[in-house]
């Protein structure tokens, strides 16, 4: 009994029109999450058994679509079933995990798409060496950097803010982001500093190295002879085009968090439904269509 007194409970403040459209909200919610389940999955599932496409720039498209169910999964179940609660609460150790999974995923979609674009480096620029340089273990070492760098990174100010007292107990959102800081009655410095490490750590320098390898790619591919240059295009364009919609959702939450209550909640709530729900759709459709091998073996299980 004690144990349950002694919980703090936060309410997720940030729905707007919740009574009149909760069962609107809660069929394209659920909708949505079904439909990012099975797209990625069975891009995944096609991966898997096709061995043809038992290549490592396949394997990161398999990660980084697993890596979208499960941030996905940390978000749809309890919007779900706060559309169908009375009340929107969340323990704060519940709300502290599920920042914790949410950012550490995000960032290992970065560092996902370092690895893809090191990949296409190594393919376009050494073909020669590349079946030297990415082997087994080289890709195995990258995907385990690209979950265990973060986690180890968000644990940091996880840990930090699990014992800070809190003079607010309404948070500004449909689920737990950094917009949390804002429920502590005072703000370490240290966390913002620490938290700046984290951002340029596994965001920003990934990003940068993303840039300059696509960069060094299109200059090589400019210079060579036609095929180069169409090789480099197909496979090339759809990890831009992942990485500038992941940029802009990143960039979102970031100004978000620094905006606090000067941002319109309407406003904040319909982004974040647009974001949450067009996101994780657009990598099974880029890859699905862009990618020649993928689009090919879609066709033959559709038609």
């Amino acid at each position: 009994m004690n144990a349950e007194i002694n919980v703090t409970y936060i309410t997720l403040g940030g729905h707007v029109e919740l009574n009149k459209y909760r069962y609107l909200y809660f069929m394209i919610m659920f909708t949505v999450y079904i439909l990012i389940i099975c797209s990625n999955a069975t891009i995944m599932c096609l991966i898997i058994i096709h061995k043809n496409l038992h290549e490592p720039m396949y394997i990161f498209i398999a990660a980084l679509l697993l890596n979208s169910v499960l941030l996905s999964t940390v978000i749809y179940p309890k919007r779900l079933m706060d559309f169908l609660s009375e009340k929107q609460i969340i323990s704060y150790s519940a709300c502290l995990f599920q920042v914790f999974l949410f950012y550490a995923l995000s960032s290992s979609e970065f560092l996902l798409l370092a690895a893809m674009a090191y990949d296409r480096y190594v393919s376009i620029c050494k073909p020669l060496q590349y079946p030297t340089i990415m082997r087994k273990t080289t890709i195995n070492i990258l995907l385990a950097l690209a979950w265990l760098l973060p986690a180890c990174h968000i644990c940091g100010p996880i840990l930090i803010n699990a014992n800070g007292k809190l003079c607010n107990l309404t948070l500004k959102g449909i689920f737990c982001t950094n917009s949390l800081s804002h429920l502590h009655c005072v703000t370490s410095p240290v966390i913002h500093i620490y938290g700046l490490v984290v951002l340029f750590n596994v965001s920003i320098f990934p990003s940068l190295f993303i840039t300059f390898t696509y960069s060094k790619i299109l200059i090589i591919a400019y210079q060579s002879c036609g095929e180069v240059r169409s090789k480099a295009a197909k496979t090339c364009l759809p990890h831009l085009l992942v990485l500038v919609n992941y940029f802009c959702l990143f960039s979102y939450d970031m100004i978000i968090v620094r905006l606090g209550s000067d941002f319109s909640q309407t406003a904040h709530f319909v982004m974040t439904l647009q974001i949450i729900t067009y996101h994780h759709l657009c990598n099974p459709i880029i890859y699905g269509l862009k990618m020649k091998e993928i689009s090919k073996h879609l066709k033959q299980l559709f038609c």
